[in-house]
């Protein structure tokens, strides 16, 4: 690593490897520990050659020890000319708890489910194209957030494991927000309809009866444990405007899965159940987690994206090792979704990403091509992008 000149620090891919962001050398930043969940973002520049590349980012330092198992603990921003050599933003947002986040811990309501740590599921241009997106319009940033609360660490873990007794974990019961940025740096919180602020909360059967478009279908919603890494898909002309599709733990079978959720104005949902579940036999035998969905696109004789039919879900995949790997699914409709296996493996032995590979994020390119940002894990829990 080495800083540029305006006190940002770049960080430059290393050779032989396809890393392209680690956590930072500063034990005072705030990624100084472990880092996760990129997603970028590629504007088109009126009057300039070539386009920016921005990726939020969510990163922990040693002082977040208590928060959960993670690499959550505050989201911040790095910048790039090509996507592949970034400039962490060392000055975040005025009105956060750290100098170089654009979203911290919530200090202002102690009541609020993210006082704990947050991390990064989404961020959007609702009004904009996944190849090319053109500056200006509000950012709405999705992510997910723990509290202080202490719950029993076996809540959480699969039915089979060996006790641990009285031992608690703070934090994990996540719960998912949104914020909203003209900038994309300087992000506000928009309360949600949950007393916490939340928009999408674990469900309970004490929250009573989900019902469908016509209220008078009650759905089957399994009790959750946690929501968590919310990916979040605009519909143009469809009949959802918007898609949510967020990780979560079933109570009664403690499987990890992904479930999701419809809405009208991109902050208020509605449950739709479980569209991804594990299957014995398979690299996903273990869990379904973090995903990404992006409508299908087709690259046309014109050198231009256009839309095509379908949806394209990438996720991660828990292995009987233990280990993450991506998995890919489709759909047609964005509801009910088909497996096609797996994508992209975790490294050779030895290398950064043997330990395990995931959230992915996925960029189309002017050529045609498409590019993958995911973050991996080494044999001895090290994250990198």
């Amino acid at each position: 690593m080495s800083s540029s000149g305006d006190g940002d620090t770049k960080v430059e891919a290393s050779i032989g490897s396809n890393v392209v962001l680690a956590p930072s050398e500063d034990a005072g930043a705030f990624d100084s520990l472990k880092l996760g969940s990129p997603r970028v973002h590629r504007y088109s520049r009126e009057g300039s050659e070539g386009s920016e590349y921005i990726m939020w980012y969510h990163g922990r330092d040693a002082s977040l020890s208590d928060a959960p198992p993670l690499s959550t603990g505050r989201i911040g921003k790095a910048t790039s000319r090509n996507g592949l050599h970034w400039i962490k933003e060392k000055q975040g947002s005025e009105s956060e708890d750290a100098s170089d986040v654009s979203l911290g811990l919530n200090k202002e309501s102690w009541w609020c489910f993210d006082t704990g740590h947050v991390g990064l599921g989404q961020v959007l241009l609702p009004m904009s194209l996944p190849s090319v997106i053109s500056e200006g319009g509000v950012y709405m940033m999705y992510y997910m957030g723990g509290s202080l609360e202490e719950n029993e660490i076996m809540e959480f873990m699969p039915n089979d494991a060996p006790d641990m007794g009285d031992k608690k974990v703070t934090g994990m019961k996540m719960k998912i927000g949104v914020a909203l940025s003209q900038d994309g740096t300087t992000f506000g919180r928009i309360e949600g309809d949950d007393p916490t602020g939340a928009i999408m909360v674990p469900y309970d059967k004490s929250m009573g009866k989900v019902t469908g478009k016509n209220k008078m279908d009650v759905l089957d919603i399994e009790e959750e444990l946690y929501c968590g890494w919310p990916d979040v898909v605009p519909i143009i002309d469809g009949k959802d405007d918007f898609l949510m599709y967020y990780s979560t733990m079933l109570k009664d079978t403690k499987e990890k899965a992904i479930a999701f959720g419809v809405s009208k104005n991109g902050v208020s949902f509605g449950k739709r159940g479980v569209c991804l579940r594990p299957e014995a036999g398979t690299p996903d035998e273990k869990g379904c987690a973090r995903c990404t969905v992006f409508e299908n696109q087709e690259y046309n004789e014109n050198g231009r994206w256009t839309k095509s039919e379908g949806f394209t879900m990438l996720y991660e995949g828990v292995a009987d090792d233990g280990k993450h790997r991506i998995m890919k699914a489709e759909s047609k409709d964005g509801y009910t979704w088909t497996k096609s296996g797996l994508v992209f493996d975790i490294g050779e032995e030895g290398k950064w990403d043997y330990g395990g590979v995931g959230s992915p994020s996925i960029i189309r390119l002017d050529d045609g091509s498409t590019r993958m940002y995911y973050t991996g894990q080494s044999a001895d829990g090290k994250t990198a992008i």
